[in-house]
């Protein structure tokens, strides 16, 4: 009797027609069985938000590269797309879900806005092993091709061996070739931050808006972060929890006598 093939659940934040899942998709459909669930539009920097106070749509989407497996379109954010998938869609839970690839980095605190990552996260929070991929490139002529082998490799272990509860994987690509990449480095999030600043402009109608700009500022010098394996031509795997539970801390709050 052949071996059950792994349900691999697929989806981003950059919308179903962005080059990264496509390559993604062409990737995971040599691993498993494939569902796709992605945005129907660009999500990016939409964390885990979650529509509330608007129709949610999810429709089928029939191309001649779709007639081996499923692909729907979700009008909703990436955590949406997952909620939507693991509770209407899928037949039954998937064994893994992967996330991207994005076009741009999501190492550091970067971490907290993608919806790349909270896509995955949101699939943690039900049980199920889950990655995140990313490419510090943001143009939509990215090259997702050096990111094929290591995709593989890293998706391959995790469908072998699970994941802990309450984690889920980041993992980022610089942006070089495939000879290039040195290797994987295991690592932990930068302590880093963005200095930002809004352009105020004023609309042809005389009306003011704000344009978000700023600039990216690593201060860690560590060498076992993500920051500093995709500066040195590294391949960035970090661990994520979503118990964002500050345990060290908790002792000290303890001394407060805040019931006085």
């Amino acid at each position: 009797m052949s071996k059950k093939k792994p349900l691999i659940l697929v989806t981003n934040d950059d919308g179903i027609t962005a080059p990264g899942i496509r390559h993604l998709i062409s990737i995971m459909k040599e691993l498993g069985d494939v569902v796709v669930v992605a945005p129907d539009s660009p999500q990016s920097g939409m964390g885990h938000a979650i529509t509330i106070n608007d129709n949610l749509y999810c429709d089928p989407v029939k191309l001649k590269e779709t007639e081996d497996h499923e692909e729907y379109s979700c009008s909703g954010t990436p955590a949406d797309c997952v909620k939507i998938a693991t509770q209407e869609i899928l037949k039954r839970k998937p064994d893994l879900c992967v996330s991207g690839i994005n076009h741009g980095s999501n190492s550091s605190i970067n971490v907290i806005y993608s919806g790349t990552m909270s896509a995955a996260v949101e699939a943690g929070t039900e049980g199920i092993p889950a990655i995140g991929f990313s490419l510090l490139d943001y143009s939509l002529t990215a090259d997702f091709e050096p990111t094929t082998k290591f995709v593989k490799a890293i998706t391959k272990r995790v469908l072998e061996e699970g994941m802990p509860t309450g984690m889920v994987l980041n993992v980022n690509f610089p942006k070089l070739t495939e000879k290039q990449i040195k290797g994987i480095k295991i690592c932990r999030q930068a302590k880093a931050h963005w200095v930002e600043e809004f352009d105020k402009r004023t609309n042809p109608q005389g009306r003011d808006y704000y344009w978000l700009t700023g600039k990216f500022v690593n201060e860690d010098e560590g060498e076992d972060t993500d920051e500093w394996a995709l500066e040195n031509g590294y391949v960035s795997v970090v661990p994520v929890q979503f118990d964002l539970t500050a345990h060290h801390y908790i002792k000290e709050l303890n001394t407060w006598s805040l019931n006085d």
